[in-house]
C-alpha cells in the first residue's frame, strides 16, 4: 500500500511517518523464523556472526564433522514436502471482517475461513500470544475431506470464483475444495502431511514461549504425526503421548481388535514450557482445626514403620501424655524445626503427626492415561444435542471434560486458547464454561472452514448449511444458557464473529515494472480504500477499523480497548488503548486544521489517517504540515 506523497516532501524525513507498505501482507514466517535463529546465534555464539551475516565455515568447525548431517540421515519425508514447505512463506493480504451483529465487547471469537490463510493472518497480531493450541484435525481415515489447494496469490474471491469453489450464495463448494482422500491414492499419507506441516509451522508460531498444544489423532496417522511434530517442534520439546479412551463399547479395527481408544500429542513450544498441576483428588480431607493462616491441612503420621532406617531417626520425643521413643520419619533437628514451625500436632494419645498443607502440596501432576473423569465420545455426542435439540447433526464431537482437562494442564487463567479445526466447537464450549467455574478469563479463538453440509444430512434438514453455521449455534447456545442461569455472572459474556475477507485497501503490485503500469497504480492509489466496501448494516468505517488494528498487532478482539467514536471538529476519531496504555487515534474523515488542532490537544502516540482525507489543491501541503507539527511533538502518523 503507497502513499502518493511519501518521499515528496522535507518533512517526510522529519516526521514520524510511516505507510501500510509493511502492514499490507502478512509477515513471512520463515523469515521470522530466520531472524530468531540469527538473534539466538549472535547470543549463543557471537563469533559466527559478521555484518548480519552468518559465517557457515566456522558453524562447521565449531560444531566439528561428528554434528553434521550426512547426505543419508534420520528425517521424514514425503512426496510434497518442498512445496509444503514454500506454503509457509506465502503471505498474505486478507482480513478479518467483523459480522454486523457483533458485540461492543466481546471475550472470544469465532473466524469463519479456510485455517491456513487465517493462520497468515494472525501472525502479526497474535505472534507467540497464545498459550495453548488444541486441535482435532482430521484423522485420514480413508473417508476424510480435506486435501484442498494452498494457492492464495490472487485474492481468495477471485481464486475460489474462478475455479468454481463458490457457489451463488458464496459457500465454498465442499466438492471442489474438499476432495476424498482415499487410501487407494499413491499419495495417501503425502496429502495429509503436506496438509498439516504449514498449519502446524504458523501454529507453532503463534505459540507463547511457555505454550503448548495438544493434537488428537487416532492410530491412522499417529507414527507420522510424531515425527513430523519432532521436527517442527524439536523432540526435546515432546511432553506426552496420552492415550484417551474415546469410547467404552469400542470400534472393531477388522484386524482383530476392539479400538477403543485416541492419541492426544502435547509438545511445548520451548524448555519454558509450564504445565499447571490437577486439583488434589482428595481436597475434602483438608481441614484447618486450629485457623493455622497457611490454610488447610492434613496430617500424616510421624512414626516410621519401615524397616532399614537408620539408627539416628530412633529417639525419645515428649508428648503430652509423656515422652514416646520410637523410630521416626526424621531426624532430632528436624523434628525441631517442624515443633517450632507449628508443624507438628500431638492426637490424644500422644502420637506426633505433622501438618501437610494443601496450598504447598501443589497439586498432581496429570497423567497420560484419560478415561472416565474425561469423558468419551457418546458423553460429547449428548452434550452437543441436548444444546442444538437434534440428535446426529455432528459426527463424534469431543466431549467438553476432555477440552477442560487439557485447559486446566496447559492454559491459565487469563491466557488465550485457539483451535483452528474448530468442528461443532467443543474446544470453545470448554473454555467458556470453565471461566464460569473457577472465574478465569481465558480467551477462545476459533476457526471453522465454511464447509457445505450435505443435503441429506441431519444438520442440512436442522436448517444448518456450512460446519461454521454448527459452530457458531453451539457457541451462541452455551453463552445464551449461562446467560440464563446466571445472569449475574455472565452479564459481559460474548463472542465476536468474523470472516476471512479480502483486504479494505489496495495491495500495491510488486509486479507491475513498465512506466505505464507505474503511471496507473500511482493513479489508483490516489485512495488507499477500496470503493463500496460498506454496507447499510457496517459502515466502511468499521471493517477498516478492524483491519487496522489486526494489522498493527492489536488483534481483532481490539475491541475491547475501542471507546465509543467521538467527534473531534466533526470528523468521526476512534480512540484505541495499546498494550502499553498509549494512545491511538484513528480517523478516515475529511482532514482540517480544527481537526489538527484537537488532534494535537489529545496528544496520542500514534494517528492513523487514510491518504484521501486529505483533499483539494493543498493536499499535499496539509499533510506536511501535520507531520511536521506532530513530528515536533513526537507523535507517530501512520499515513494509508
Amino acid at each position: 500500500m503507497k502513499n502518493k506523497t511519501t518521499g515528496t516532501t522535507a518533512a517526510n524525513a522529519a516526521a514520524k511517518v510511516t505507510t501500510l507498505d509493511d502492514l499490507g501482507h502478512s509477515p513471512d514466517a520463515l523469515v521470522q523464523r530466520k531472524a530468531e535463529l540469527l538473534a539466538l546465534l549472535a547470543q549463543t555464539a557471537p563469533e559466527l556472526m559478521s555484518d548480519q551475516q552468518l559465517n557457515v565455515a566456522k558453524l562447521q568447525e565449531l560444531l566439528g564433522e561428528d554434528r553434521l548431517a550426512s547426505d543419508e540421515h534420520y528425517e521424514l519425508s514425503w512426496a510434497g514436502k518442498t512445496a509444503a514447505r514454500r506454503e509457509i512463506q506465502k503471505t498474505s493480504s486478507h482480513t478479518l471482517r467483523p459480522d454486523t451483529n457483533n458485540p461492543a465487547q466481546a471475550q472470544h471469537m469465532l473466524i469463519e475461513g479456510e485455517n491456513l490463510e487465517v493462520l497468515r493472518v494472525l501472525q502479526k497480531s497474535y505472534y507467540g500470544k497464545v498459550k495453548m493450541i488444541y486441535i482435532d484435525p482430521p484423522y485420514n481415515t480413508g473417508n476424510d475431506s480435506f486435501v484442498y489447494p494452498d494457492n492464495y496469490s490472487e485474492t481468495l474471491d477471485e481464486y475460489q470464483r474462478r475455479t468454481g469453489e463458490k457457489n451463488e450464495a458464496g459457500f465454498l463448494n465442499k466438492q471442489n475444495l474438499w476432495k476424498k482422500n482415499s487410501k487407494e491414492s499413491g499419495q495417501y499419507h503425502s496429502a495429509w502431511l503436506s496438509m498439516m506441516y504449514p498449519r502446524l509451522y504458523l501454529a507453532r508460531n503463534l505459540l507463547r514461549d511457555d505454550g503448548v498444544i495438544f493434537i488428537s489423532i487416532d492410530d491412522n496417522e499417529a507414527a507420522n504425526l510424531k515425527v513430523l511434530c519432532d521436527e517442527i517442534f524439536g523432540s526435546e520439546n515432546f511432553l506426552a503421548n496420552i492415550v484417551w479412551r474415546r469410547t467404552v463399547s469400542g470400534a472393531v479395527s477388522g484386524q482383530g481388535f476392539s479400538v477403543s481408544h485416541d492419541h492426544i500429542f502435547c509438545y511445548s513450544k520451548s524448555e519454558k514450557s509450564t504445565l499447571g498441576r490437577l486439583a488434589v483428588e482428595d481436597e475434602d480431607k483438608y481441614k484447618n482445626p486450629d485457623d493455622d493462616p497457611r490454610g488447610p491441612y492434613k496430617t500424616q503420621k510421624l512414626e516410621r514403620t519401615l524397616e532399614g532406617a537408620r539408627p539416628t531417626m530412633t529417639f525419645e520425643i515428649a508428648t503430652p501424655v509423656g515422652p514416646i521413643t520410637k523410630t521416626w520419619a526424621c531426624s532430632p533437628q528436624k523434628f525441631q524445626e517442624l515443633l517450632s514451625d507449628n508443624r507438628i500436632v500431638f492426637s490424644s494419645s500422644g502420637q506426633p503427626y505433622y501438618k501437610q498443607f494443601l496450598s504447598e502440596y501443589g497439586g498432581r501432576l496429570p497423567d497420560t492415561w484419560w478415561e472416565k473423569s474425561q469423558g468419551n465420545n457418546q458423553e460429547g455426542s449428548k452434550e452437543l444435542s441436548a444444546l442444538l435439540g437434534r440428535k446426529n447433526v455432528f459426527t463424534n464431537p469431543k466431549p467438553t471434560k476432555l477440552i477442560k482437562h487439557a485447559l486446566r494442564i496447559g492454559c491459565g487463567l487469563s491466557d488465550i486458547c485457539l483451535d483452528f479445526f474448530a468442528g461443532s466447537g467443543t474446544a470453545a464450549n470448554a473454555v467458556i464454561e470453565l471461566n464460569h467455574e473457577d472465574g478465569g478469563t481465558r480467551q477462545c479463538i476459533s476457526v471453522q472452514m465454511p464447509e457445505v453440509l450435505d443435503e441429506d444430512s441431519e444438520a442440512y434438514k436442522a436448517g444448518y448449511r456450512t460446519i461454521a453455521d454448527i459452530t457458531r449455534a453451539r457457541i451462541d447456545k452455551v453463552i445464551a444458557k449461562l446467560q440464563a442461569e446466571h445472569p449475574d455472572k455472565t452479564a459481559d459474556l460474548a463472542c465476536a464473529h468474523f470472516t476471512l475477507a479480502p483486504s479494505n485497501f489496495k495491495v500495491w503490485r510488486g509486479d507491475a515494472n513498465s512506466a505505464e503500469a507505474l503511471r496507473e497504480q500511482l493513479q489508483l492509489f490516489q485512495s488507499a480504500e477500496k470503493q463500496a466496501i460498506g454496507t447499510e448494516d457496517q459502515p466502511a468505517q468499521t471493517a477498516m477499523l478492524a483491519e487496522l488494528l489486526l494489522k498493527h498487532g492489536l488483534g481483532a478482539l481490539g475491541v475491547h480497548a475501542i471507546s465509543k467514536p467521538t467527534d473531534m471538529a466533526g470528523a468521526t476519531v476512534y480512540s484505541v488503548l495499546m498494550p502499553d496504555n498509549r494512545l491511538m487515534l484513528l480517523c478516515f474523515d475529511p482532514y482540517t486544521k480544527a481537526l489538527k488542532d484537537e488532534l494535537v490537544q489529545a496528544k496520542p502516540a500514534q494517528v492513523v489517517m487514510l491518504n484521501s482525507c486529505f483533499v483539494g489543491p493543498k493536499a499535499d501541503e496539509l499533510l506536511s504540515n501535520l507531520q511536521l507539527e506532530l513530528a515536533g511533538l513526537e507523535i507517530g502518523l501512520t499515513v494509508i
